[in-house]
């Protein structure tokens, strides 16, 4: 067993093996081109589309806050998986990660994002709670009436001729007020992303 012992620290100490072991090379690290890393600000001004927010897949990664006189998009890395789709769908630039807005000026890529209400009339009571709660509707019609009817063409929905319509799916923020005021479910509100190539700038 000594002997055993004698010959490990022996052949540990040799010069070859420290000199190894103090002074070895490592391969640096570099990010692979796919790498996307938390989003930073590039400086450019955001118009408050919500885009990014509509597209992230993960709640309460990203908001878009008023510092000032301006939007600011915050990015909170506890929630963040640096996935990289709100880069890809701010139309203003406002956000890169990684090589993203590199590969997209590059490729021609973009990518909308907008929100598709859908009714099940079978289920659908007409009750026109959501189309009075909604916060569009009641910002392009104020005096919207409270069984969801409106003479105002530029609202989302309204109840028309005893049936639910929808009028404008792109004015759809994605709040899905709509959803929760509804008491047989008959509404839902689907988040749809169209990527695009080929996209003059």
């Amino acid at each position: 067993m000594g002997l055993s012992v004698i010959w490990y620290l022996k052949e540990f100490c040799r010069g070859k093996w420290i000199k190894t072991l103090l002074f070895a090379k490592t391969a640096p690290l570099v990010d692979p081109p796919y790498f996307r890393g938390y989003p930073a600000l590039t400086g450019k001004e955001c118009t408050r589309c919500l885009s990014c927010m509509m597209i992230c897949p993960t709640p309460g990664a990203i908001e878009v806050l008023r510092e000032g006189e301006k939007w600011v998009p915050k990015i909170y890395p506890g929630h963040c998986i640096r996935c990289g789709l709100c880069v890809e769908a701010c139309p203003e630039d406002v956000l890169d990660a990684g090589r993203v807005l590199e590969t997209q000026h590059r490729d021609g890529t973009s990518i909308s994002v907008r929100y598709q209400v859908t009714v099940n009339p079978d289920t659908c009571v007409r009750c026109g709670n959501c189309v009075v709660a909604c916060p569009v509707n009641k910002e392009v019609d104020p005096q919207l009436g409270a069984s969801g009817t409106s003479a105002n063409d530029e609202v989302i929905m309204r109840i028309e001729r005893g049936n639910l319509w929808v009028l404008h799916n792109e004015k759809c923020t994605g709040c899905k007020t709509c959803e929760t005021v509804c008491p047989t479910d008959a509404i839902k509100i689907a988040r749809v992303a169209e990527g695009r190539q080929g996209v003059e700038e």
